[in-house]
């Protein structure tokens, strides 16, 4: 069983920064595919970056594309999203997941364990 907790979330202004964390326990970390989702208010959850197990490969939605980079350390068990120059429509809670696959996935049913969650606010 694999759990995950998200850090970093909160409030910032339109054309900031944040950098969202998430530390996994209880599994082989470097076993599984890692991702962000967010959802927002009314609105079903939707991707937003993906990374393999050895962090070679990335995916990312269109939307974020340029702005965001997710990463991972292997070794500190630990994947990272980092947001730059973020919008208002970014604003949503982002969930960290965890896919008992070794490749990047980009589709919800893919992920096994999933994090409680963390708030981002994006002021205009």
């Amino acid at each position: 069983q694999v759990q995950l907790v998200e850090s970093g979330g909160g409030l910032v202004q339109a054309g900031g920064s944040l950098r969202l964390s998430c530390a996994a326990s209880g599994g082989t970390f470097s076993s599984y595919g890692m991702g962000w989702f967010r959802q927002a208010p009314g609105k079903e959850r939707e991707f937003v970056a993906a990374i393999n197990w050895n962090g070679a490969n990335t995916y990312y939605e269109d939307s974020v594309k340029g702005r965001f980079t997710i990463s991972r350390d292997n070794a500190k068990n630990t994947v990272y999203l980092q947001m730059n120059s973020l919008k208002p429509e970014d604003t949503a809670v982002y969930y960290c997941a965890a896919a008992a696959v070794l490749f990047a996935v980009t589709t919800t049913r893919h992920y096994n364990y999933w994090g409680q969650g963390t708030q981002v606010t994006v002021s205009s």
